[in-house]
C-alpha cells in the first residue's frame, strides 16, 4: 500500500451502507481505492450485489476531507495501518469475506506461522470461570499460542492477563478507536498488552461510542484466531455472537459445559448440546482437535534416544506407563502433585515427546 492510497481506503470505509465487503468488490471491480471514486456511479451499478443505496453517497468529498483528517490523526500516533491487500494484513483474516478493508494496528503483532486463539466469555465471570481460564492459558504456555480477545470486563481480561503473566502474546481486539480505552480502568493494562502484543481496531477516532460496535468487533476476533473458546455465558450475549460468526468462518468452536442451573453456563451448555462448540475440559482437548501435537512431532529433528526428565516428570511417566492412559485429575491425585503444575509438566513431557494427549484430558505413555 503507498501513503498516497491510505486516503482513499480511509474514504471508502467513511461511505455509510458500503461495509467491507462491497468496498474490496468495488476496489477488484475498479483496479484500485482511488480508482473507484473516479468511475461513474452507472458503471458501479452493473456489479453483481451493488445497489444505489450502498454507493449513492460515494461521491460526497466529505469522505475524503474526513479521510484527511483521520490521516493525520494515524500519522501523529504511530499507528500502523494494515490494508486487506497488504502482506502484513492478518492471513486468517483475509479468508473473510467481510473482515476489515482497513486494520489499525498499535504494538508488537506477530501472527506469521503462529497457534492463534480467540478466548472469550462473561464480563459477570464467576471465581470457576477464572480458574478455568488461568489454568487453561497455563496448560496452553509451552506452546506458546497467541491469545485473541476483547479486552473487556471477565474472561476477556481474564484471558489477556493470564497471557501477560506466562510471557504470551496477547491481541485486544478493540470496539472503538485508538484515541481511548473502554472500559477506563482497563487503561493499567494497556502497556504490559503493548508490549506483548498488542491491539487492533477498524474503527476510527471519530467514531462514536456504541454498544453495535462490540457485535461488529467480535468478527475480527474469531477471524484472527484458528478456534474460539467460549468460557462461561449467558443464554445471550456476545460471546455467542463470536462462536456463531466462528461456526460461519469454519473454525473450530469450544464450550466450558456447566451445570444446567448456572446462569453464565447457559450459553456454553446451548453450544454443546445444538453441537455448535466441542466440550472443552482442558488444553488437552484443544491441541488434539487443532492437531498441535503432530505439528510437534513433524518437525524435522532427530528423535532422542534418552530424554532427560525432571523428578516430578519421572513420577508422572512411572504413574502412566504403569497404569495406562488416565485422566490429568487422578494423575495428579495419584502422584500427589496439584492439577496445576501436573497439567503443565505433562504438557512439556509431551514436547519431549514421551506423552501425548487424548480426548477427554486423557494422557498415555508415547
Amino acid at each position: 500500500m503507498y501513503p498516497s492510497d491510505l486516503q482513499f481506503i480511509l474514504a471508502l470505509q467513511h461511505v455509510p451502507n458500503l461495509g467491507d465487503a462491497t468496498a474490496k468488490k468495488l476496489i477488484r471491480h475498479a483496479g484500485s481505492p482511488e480508482a473507484v471514486f473516479k468511475e461513474k456511479i452507472a458503471t458501479l451499478l452493473k456489479i453483481d450485489g451493488i445497489g444505489n443505496s450502498k454507493i449513492s453517497e460515494l461521491h460526497d468529498p466529505e469522505h475524503l476531507r474526513a479521510a484527511e483528517k483521520e490521516l493525520e490523526f494515524i500519522n501523529s500516533t504511530g499507528i500502523k495501518p494494515l490494508y486487506f491487500l497488504d502482506k502484513d494484513y492478518p492471513e486468517r483474516l483475509k479468508h473473510c469475506f467481510d473482515g476489515p478493508l482497513l486494520l489499525f494496528q498499535k504494538g508488537n503483532i506477530d501472527l506469521k506461522n503462529k497457534k492463534v486463539i480467540s478466548i472469550v466469555g462473561t464480563r459477570k465471570a464467576t471465581n470457576h470461570g477464572i480458574a478455568f481460564c488461568e489454568e487453561l492459558v497455563a496448560e496452553l504456555s509451552p506452546l506458546n499460542p497467541v491469545i485473541i480477545s476483547g479486552f473487556a470486563y471477565g474472561i476477556d481480561i481474564c484471558a489477556q492477563k493470564a497471557a501477560v503473566n506466562h510471557k504470551l502474546q496477547t491481541i485486544g481486539c478493540l470496539a472503538h478507536g485508538l484515541n481511548q480505552i473502554y472500559p477506563r480502568v482497563h487503561s493499567k493494562y494497556v502497556k504490559s498488552v503493548e508490549e506483548n502484543g498488542g491491539f487492533y481496531t477498524d474503527f476510527w477516532s471519530t467514531d462514536a461510542f456504541d454498544r453495535n460496535n462490540f457485535l461488529k468487533r467480535n468478527r475480527i476476533i474469531a477471524g484472527l484466531s484458528e478456534a474460539t473458546i467460549v468460557i462461561e455465558s449467558a443464554e445471550k450475549g456476545g460471546s455467542l455472537v463470536t462462536a456463531d460468526i466462528a461456526n460461519s468462518y469454519n473454525r473450530e468452536v469450544f464450550a466450558v459445559p456447566g451445570r444446567p442451573l448456572d446462569s453464565q453456563s447457559k450459553g456454553c451448555n446451548m453450544l454443546i448440546k445444538s453441537q455448535q462448540a466441542h466440550v472443552l475440559t482442558g488444553a488437552a482437548d484443544i491441541i488434539y482437535m487443532l492437531n498441535w501435537q503432530l505439528e510437534e512431532k513433524m518437525k524435522p529433528v532427530q528423535k532422542q534416544l534418552f530424554v532427560e526428565l525432571e523428578e516430578e516428570e519421572k513420577k508422572l511417566y512411572g504413574f502412566l506407563k504403569e497404569n495406562g492412559k488416565e485422566q490429568l485429575d487422578l494423575i495428579a491425585l495419584n502422584c500427589s502433585i496439584p492439577t496445576f503444575k501436573a497439567a503443565t509438566l505433562l504438557l512439556n513431557m509431551e514436547l519431549k515427546g514421551v506423552v501425548r494427549p487424548l480426548p477427554g484430558k486423557l494422557f498415555e505413555v508415547v
